[in-house]
């Protein structure tokens, strides 16, 4: 097992409030919960590519978050365990481009599956509801993830000091 050092878990730790406090701010706009959302923090979901370490911190700050959630307890695990697992393949992603894509497609099966179950249970209309709502929810984790993440992962890589925390392939090369 990797250990994490000092400002791994610090950057963890700090995503993890990062992600919760900006999905509080759009619960404000209605835009957190439900079948049609745009969670702004799902932006973070992009950093497992740069930091592998804040993996840890996005699960945690989407536990906190889905704790005031209307479907309960079934999105504090399973919304949770969503977003771990695109944290997880998004760090193992081969390029930034791609890097986006597993929030995307983990949020619209997993969280349209629960959604729709929650909605309609596994009777009739089951099919027609994870559609609708797998089809909501990865729509709005492509406009949070391929929009403002692709901003964060042009951006951060720039930072100098950022940069000693990220794996060897995902530094830029120095510009002359």
């Amino acid at each position: 097992m990797k250990r994490f050092d000092t400002r791994q878990i610090t950057l963890a730790a700090m995503v993890a409030a990062l992600y919760a406090v900006l999905s509080y701010f759009g619960n404000i706009f209605g835009l957190t919960y439900g079948a049609v959302q745009c969670r702004f923090a799902e932006a973070l979901c992009v950093l497992p590519f740069l930091f592998p370490a804040t993996a840890p911190g996005l699960f945690v700050g989407c536990i906190i978050t889905n704790l005031m959630s209307t479907v309960g307890p079934l999105d504090i695990v399973l919304g949770s365990l969503a977003t771990l697992l695109a944290a997880l393949w998004t760090a193992k992603m081969p390029n930034r481009f791609l890097a986006p894509l597993p929030p995307v497609i983990c949020n619209g099966v997993i969280v349209g599956g629960m959604i729709a179950w929650y909605e309609v249970g596994f009777g009739p209309g089951f099919w027609t509801a994870f559609a609708f709502n797998g089809v909501s929810v990865a729509v709005g984790e492509l406009l949070a993830c391929y929009v403002l993440g692709s901003i964060l992962l042009s951006v951060l890589p720039r930072v100098r000091y950022l940069q000693t925390m990220m794996p060897a392939g995902r530094i830029p090369a120095a510009r002359s």
